[in-house]
């Protein structure tokens, strides 16, 4: 489908149709020969890449969209399950051509991102995971988080209901460009939302365990793990497990790297954009110029 122009923050909106039929919904702006993919974390839109996706644009074709059930797009009614999130995503980067790409996943995003990545790495340029939920953080796997899972199951459509989910959940991102925060608080928040987040917690912890058992082959894909190193509220001991079990990952690959933001928890993309946007542009130069950094 032709895209829709507008003076939007992301660009231009446009749909393309997954393998059944359903509609998913992107926005594009910029352009060049490589094109940036953006992944948002669990049931969320394309509207927490505000402050990122605009500055990469103004030097690459950068691409946000929205998952089944968020924002624009239909609402898929099989299991919201890695794999099928990863085959919508092979879908829009088939429908928006062969490449090259760069991949960049915040949170759920990041097993989304390497997921897709490793069905087809032909066309891929290097991921970037922001934050990336990860499969060696053993603390997933806790009885405390097993609880705090289910019991977030029965909360977010409640508070969504209330209003309370849009009150308490937009806050963060209400540093992005005046138009992104309109459709963050309009799209992000509402009970369908709420009901794709459930929809999408409901296999993640039997995804990832998965992911153990069969860890996903990237070969020697250039990954940046970026992890938020401030201890947010309630983070003393998740967060320090999880920059172990990022760098960790890192160690399993073979074209792999860490940064550590200090300035951030888990949003990174909203407490330090510029972390994000200057790898981001560091693999587009060295993709523009032919280079191919090895890592260590």
């Amino acid at each position: 489908m032709k895209p829709n122009h507008s003076s939007h923050s992301f660009g231009s909106s446009a749909f393309i149709q997954t393998r059944d039929g359903r509609k998913l919904h992107y926005m594009s702006r910029g352009t060049g020969d490589l094109t940036v993919v953006f992944e948002s974390g669990m049931g969320f839109s394309r509207s927490t890449w505000g402050l990122v996706a605009p500055a990469v644009a103004e030097h690459a074709r950068a691409v946000v969209y929205d998952r089944s059930g968020t924002g624009r797009s239909e609402v898929d009614s099989s299991a919201r399950n890695l794999r099928r999130i990863a085959e919508d995503l092979d879908d829009l980067l088939t429908a928006l051509g062969s490449g090259p790409f760069i991949l960049v996943g915040h949170s759920w995003g990041g097993p989304i991102v390497r997921a897709a990545a490793a069905s087809n790495l032909s066309r891929l340029r290097g991921i970037i995971l922001v934050d990336p939920s990860d499969e060696h953080c053993q603390l997933y796997f806790s009885k405390a988080a097993k609880f705090n899972f289910g019991l977030n199951s029965l909360l977010i459509p409640l508070m969504a209901r209330t209003g309370l989910y849009r009150l308490l959940g937009s806050r963060p991102g209400s540093v992005q460009p005046d138009d992104v925060v309109r459709d963050h608080r309009s799209e992000d928040f509402t009970v369908q939302a709420a009901k794709t987040m459930v929809a999408e917690s409901k296999p993640f912890l039997t995804d990832l365990a998965s992911l153990l058992i069969t860890p996903l082959d990237l070969g020697d894909l250039e990954v940046s793990i970026i992890s938020g190193t401030k201890i947010g509220t309630g983070e003393r001991k998740i967060r320090p497990a999880i920059i172990e079990a990022h760098r960790r990952t890192v160690s399993t690959l073979t074209n792999a790297k860490w940064i550590g933001s200090d300035r951030s928890s888990h949003m990174v993309m909203f407490t330090d954009r510029q972390v994000i946007v200057d790898e981001i542009l560091r693999m587009v130069i060295d993709a523009s110029s032919g280079a191919r950094t090895e890592q260590k």
